[in-house]
């Protein structure tokens, strides 16, 4: 039976049999039977590599330790409010600094100077996920909108239809839409100042 360990667009956690190209963490969030029992713990929420220097990801929630989430790609974990992990993707969390300083001049790039900004982006008063209105030409590739209940991946002149295997339907970008934008703003100015996010071969 799958674990409740799959992550959505709108940064839930959600049950299925899908996978996907990234691993990650925002804490301890089940308890001794692997229930889910909060859906975030600490500030530092990252997307980490399946595998790395030998280590798998086969234990997803060994007792008292972090809960191993799972993203269909990047695209996807920066919807939900994550970035990249310091360690196993060293050169995509340079990458991310130095389009954040791009974004941000004279901004601190250090990892807890990034997350509380990025915390406070992706999570309101309520602790529900933060959407903000944009304007749909105006977003870059990679980043994710929600229409109709859906969540859509921007990806040149067409959007792409978010589920847990992959991007199905498909729609034309429209000039002069406003949306509601799932990816925190820090995170889609780091994508408009030159990161490109790993976007799952579906798209």
């Amino acid at each position: 039976m799958p674990l409740r360990n799959r992550v959505t667009p709108f940064g839930e956690i959600i049950e299925t049999p899908a996978r996907g190209l990234l691993y990650g963490n925002r804490g301890v969030l089940h308890d001794e039977h692997r229930r889910l029992v909060r859906t975030w713990q600490v500030r530092r929420w990252i997307a980490c590599l399946l595998s790395f220097q030998g280590r798998r990801r086969a234990e997803q929630m060994p007792p008292g330790r972090y809960t191993g989430l799972y993203f269909l790609d990047e695209a996807t974990a920066f919807a939900a409010g994550h970035r990249p992990c310091a360690e196993c993707r060293r050169e995509d969390y340079r990458r991310f600094q130095e389009a954040w300083l791009v974004a941000r001049p004279g901004a601190s790039t250090l990892a807890d100077d990034m997350d509380r900004v990025l915390h406070a982006d992706r999570l309101g008063a309520d602790r529900s996920k933060r959407r903000y209105r944009a304007a749909l030409e105006e977003l870059p590739d990679g980043a994710i909108i929600t229409e109709g209940g859906a969540a859509w991946l921007v990806l040149g002149d067409q959007l792409r239809m978010w589920t847990p295997f992959g991007y199905t339907e498909v729609r034309s970008r429209r000039e002069g839409t406003e949306v509601d934008v799932l990816t925190p703003a820090s995170i889609v100015a780091v994508i408009a100042a030159g990161y490109r996010p790993w976007i799952h071969p579906t798209a």
